[in-house]
């Protein structure tokens, strides 16, 4: 019976040690942190613990979906997510107010992100993996939100259409006002999008603020559509029913090298341009606090970012871990050469830019209810 008993105890002995060996030095299971992610594992922990995460993208479905995928299948989280238009996205924050629906965003001009962030809609956070960002202009001085992109906006046309109608090629914004364009130009909506906020933001800086306002207002008579989202005219410059727009090139690289469209001409103006910062941010609120901090340090890492040029995004990226499109520079887009943008001007005053523009707009005769035209859909 004696040595029955050691031999029980002796079993004991080594299952204890072998179960104190399937943990860490410092007592913490680390069976779900990928290869890689170790210094984040207290974090990973607490949002595996919370389960989900729901995110709000202003990217295109194609990387979005992709990126949210892949943050599921890295950290057994799940994820749900709805795309939005920029300026669909910061009206949905605003109209929550503290109470979001979702806990993170993904994607989108930063223009919309300093308004939230101005209204104390965003949540700081200190990210390790922004140690990575190849400058600090990429991201918001009190850790509100943080780049993950940049892409340059310029002019777009459809090579046989123009030829077609006997067109010159517009170089520079204020060749989009030539009488030969009427009827003929696309643009998104000032009201939904953040690219034409950008675009607002860019000819007020270009031009000053009351020949910008008149620009825009001469530039109506020219355009055709405004699209709800940014990349509205890009979709539809290749097929011929948009013959000229104005949007991000990295859209139009898109619509060339994934969708065959190589009668799309790019153009980027002469007298300089402007590139966007695609973001993430935590929103202020959000359910899952931690699953939305560590969204954002996988928003900063290559596992993400890297995802981008896979999934028919080919913007530049600003950490200096990831691998660059590099068929952007081979259809000769340079961020380095854009113009100065001033952040603070463009935070301080878009919503009133916005409401200016609209209301000259119509001052000069355009109906700007007419939803066939404005699209909000």
């Amino acid at each position: 019976m004696k040595k029955l008993l050691t031999v029980l105890l002796a079993l004991a002995m080594i299952f204890t040690l072998a179960g104190c060996a399937g943990e860490s030095d410092g007592g913490e299971d680390t069976a779900n942190v990928p290869e890689g992610w170790e210094d984040h594992a207290e974090l990973i922990k607490a949002a595996q613990e919370e389960g989900s995460l729901v995110i709000y993208g202003a990217c295109e479905e194609e990387y979005l979906a992709a990126a949210c995928q892949h943050f599921e299948e890295l950290f057994g989280i799940t994820v749900e997510y709805q795309r939005l238009s920029t300026g669909e996205v910061q009206a949905k924050i605003e109209e929550e107010n503290g109470n979001p629906s979702a806990d993170a965003l993904f994607g989108g001009t930063t223009d919309p992100y300093n308004v939230m962030a101005s209204e104390g809609l965003l949540e700081a956070y200190e990210a390790k993996n922004a140690s990575h960002l190849l400058s600090p202009m990429y991201k918001h001085a009190d850790n509100l939100w943080y780049g993950i992109y940049t892409g340059m906006l310029g002019i777009m046309y459809n090579k046989d259409e123009v030829e077609r109608l006997g067109l010159e090629i517009p170089q520079d914004f204020p060749d989009l006002l030539d009488p030969q364009y009427e009827g003929l130009i696309w643009l998104s909506n000032y009201n939904t999008a953040g690219t034409a906020k950008l675009v607002i933001n860019t000819i007020i800086q270009k031009y000053g603020h009351d020949e910008g306002i008149q620009y825009l207002v001469d530039l109506d008579k020219n355009i055709e559509v405004y699209t709800k989202s940014g990349s509205g005219p890009s979709k539809n410059v290749g097929t011929g029913e948009c013959v000229i727009g104005i949007g991000f090139m990295h859209d139009v690289i898109y619509q060339i090298v994934d969708n065959g469209y190589e009668n799309i001409g790019m153009v980027l103006p002469s007298s300089g341009t402007t590139c966007e910062i695609g973001a993430t941010a935590m929103l202020k609120g959000a359910a899952h606090p931690n699953a939305a901090k560590l969204w954002i340090e996988y928003a900063l890492s290559p596992d993400c970012v890297n995802l981008a040029k896979e999934n028919g995004s080919y913007q530049f990226l600003v950490i200096d871990n990831a691998e660059q499109p590099q068929v952007a520079y081979e259809y000769g887009l340079d961020p380095s050469n854009a113009m100065d943008y001033d952040f603070e001007d463009a935070t301080a005053n878009i919503k009133t830019y916005v409401t200016e523009v609209m209301e000259a707009i119509a001052a000069a005769g355009t109906d700007t209810a007419d939803t066939g035209r404005f699209q909000v859909q």
